[in-house]
């Protein structure tokens, strides 16, 4: 069993930076493949970044579009987004997911663990 804690949302003004980070309990977090979702009010929850096993990044197109950057540091058992220039559309809890794969997928069911999510508003 892993337990995820999500960290870093907030409040932040448009064109604003902010970094997510999620922790993983256990020590086997290098084993899995992991994943940023968002889920804005009144819209399904959507697949933003995933990495695999050794690091490789994936990211969705239609979501942020070269403005995050997915990381993770196995020996700190942590798993970050790095948002820059970021929209009003952005608003929306964020969360991170791991699966038991060495290759993320922009699947929400395919995950096998969940962090609590942590809300993200873009406001002036």
């Amino acid at each position: 069993h892993v337990q995820l804690v999500v960290s870093g949302g907030g409040l932040v003004q448009p064109g604003g930076p902010l970094r997510l980070s999620c922790v993983a309990s256990g020590r086997t977090f290098s084993s899995y493949s992991c994943a940023w979702f968002r889920q804005a009010p009144g819209k399904e929850r959507e697949f933003v970044a995933g990495i695999s096993r050794s690091g490789g990044a994936t990211y969705n197109e239609d979501s942020m579009t070269g403005r995050c950057t997915i990381s993770r540091d196995n020996a700190k058992n942590t798993l970050y987004l790095q948002m820059d220039s970021l929209k009003p559309e952005d608003t929306a809890v964020y969360y991170c997911a791991v699966k038991r794969y060495s290759v993320p997928t922009s699947a929400a069911s395919e995950y096998d663990y969940w962090g609590q999510g942590t809300q993200v508003t873009v406001s002036s």
